[in-house]
């Protein structure tokens, strides 16, 4: 499609997106929540709905989500109920879910991402609601049988539902990643798209530049990474402009993202409020959110990468680059955190970790909580080199190996075993420059006739014949001196 059509249209899309939550049980049974389980081994009579027994909420899934509520600047409601969802589908043994209708446990909030113009645009939050999530149809393991697999019944879920805020599918790519980014760091959800742990609807509609009504909303489903999010947003809004461009109507349904051809298609009409029947669920007393539980909760709440992105750019002056890069992670930031609170070299820190460590990290395939070294051992490594003791190819290329094999000993120790320190005594350095600019007098000549590039070549000779442990930038200024004298 051209785009000055397509210009002619703006795209209103709202997320919903389903956070599963880190639990040991299931939101109203004790039934484990072991992900890769033998289907139908997680079950008990509570999650099949035999007649006689009565749910129990999980305590730990409410912790959770206040904890995202607190993060998102959200309203906790204080007394919160449950209701039955009708549910047609058969992946729910019991024939309904378990969900919060008219008093969700998060209202409102935000949630921050990068903007075209380099600051940051607010996404509105409407609500966020506890529930169970359902069972999964298994397709084509047998010709013409769906096969039910009622593991994953039950298991709690935070639905988290945004106002129509977003405008492209790069926007809710940016705030699908900025959500994983923030229950990782919460250690609510692992984030984990491709094993459905973080699953995320797109309701999306057009219409005309500057009108004030909604087009008619389309819901997308079975998008399993934010780059399919991304691409499934694309095709919808061109789908949907062609309609519209050819005079005809955008119909209300849901539709299915197919990955292979990057297409949507329909699947089946959408329903409404009133299809889903809610009624109070009985068997559940309302449950209160106190002062006291917030609070209690609140103390538990970790640094959120939006507060260490801030305090790396103000305090450790770090490119916005590299400060988004060390809070992409929890661990990494937090390592990077405490690295800082030994050394005041804190962009020369950001540069270890994103270099030397990662390429470790990635090399062996371990996590950060595997790391040898803590973090007093790298603040060390970094001082040694920003002292002058030794240069930086031969901290990383020698000392740090050693030094992951025998992170009890220091860098220093290691240093003078293997006789790396630099030579910083001047009147060596200056023999050193005599022998080499004696060795190369037609060198000298074209240097100081211009050819500077041999500045290098002169270097390079002279840690040769110092074995690499000429002080570098000493020896650098003692050889421009004796070059322009």
């Amino acid at each position: 499609m051209h785009d000055t059509i397509k210009e002619q249209y703006q795209a209103v899309i709202g997320l919903e997106i389903h956070i599963q939550l880190l639990t040991d049980s299931k939101m109203f049974s004790s039934d484990k929540t072991e992900y890769g389980a033998l289907p139908n081994t997680n079950l008990s009579p509570i999650t099949l709905a035999c007649p006689g027994t009565l749910p129990r909420v999980n305590k730990k899934a409410f912790d959770h989500a206040i904890k995202m509520g607190l993060a998102c600047e959200s309203a906790i409601t204080e007394l919160n109920s449950f209701a039955r969802k009708s549910y047609f589908y058969p992946d729910l043994p019991k024939g309904f879910q378990i969900t919060q209708d008219t008093t969700p446990i998060c209202r409102g909030g935000f949630v921050a991402i990068d903007s075209k113009d380099g600051g940051k645009k607010n996404i509105s939050l409407i609500r966020m609601h506890l529930e169970e999530d359902t069972g999964k149809s298994l397709h084509g393991i047998v010709e013409d049988i769906t096969l039910l697999d009622y593991n994953r019944a039950g298991t709690p879920l935070i639905e988290l539902v945004t106002a129509p805020e977003i405008t492209t599918g790069e926007e809710a790519y940016l705030f699908l990643s900025e959500i994983r980014k923030l229950v990782r760091y919460l250690d609510i959800c692992d984030g984990n798209m491709e094993e459905a742990s973080l699953r995320c609807d797109a309701n999306i509609s057009v219409m005309a530049k500057g009108a004030t009504l909604f087009g008619t909303r389309v819901e997308v489903k079975n998008m399993n990474s934010m780059r399919n999010v991304q691409l499934a947003i694309a095709y919808e809004i061109d789908r949907q402009v062609a309609l519209l461009e050819t005079g005809e109507p955008v119909i209300a349904e849901t539709r299915n993202f197919q990955a292979a051809s990057g297409e949507t298609c329909s699947l089946r009409a959408k329903e409404t409020v009133d299809d889903y029947r809610y009624f109070p669920e009985p068997d559940i007393p309302p449950v209160l959110i106190t002062k006291e539980w917030i609070e209690s909760i609140k103390t538990t709440m970790p640094p959120l990468p939006s507060a260490l992105f801030k305090k790396f750019v103000s305090i450790y002056g770090l490119s916005d680059y590299a400060a988004a890069v060390l809070t992409e992670g929890k661990a990494l930031a937090l390592f990077f955190d405490a690295i800082c609170q030994y050394t005041t070299y804190y962009t020369s820190a950001a540069n270890w970790l994103l270099g030397p460590v990662k390429g470790y990290l990635n090399e062996m395939s371990i996590t950060l909580s595997e790391f040898p070294l803590t973090a007093n051992h790298l603040a060390l490594l970094v001082e040694l080199v920003e002292s002058g003791a030794v240069g930086f190819s031969v901290a990383a290329n020698q000392i740090f190996p050693m030094l992951l094999q025998q992170p009890e000993e220091s860098p220093m120790t290691i240093a003078q075993r293997l006789h790396l320190i630099q030579d910083s005594d001047e009147s060596n350095l200056r023999s050193l420059i005599s022998e080499v600019l004696a060795a190369y007098p037609d060198k000298v000549e074209a240097y100081k006739n211009g050819k500077k590039g041999l500045l290098g070549m002169f270097m390079g000779e002279i840690m040769k014949n110092s074995q690499g442990r000429a002080h570098s930038q000493l020896t650098n200024k003692l050889l421009q001196e004796a070059l322009e004298g």
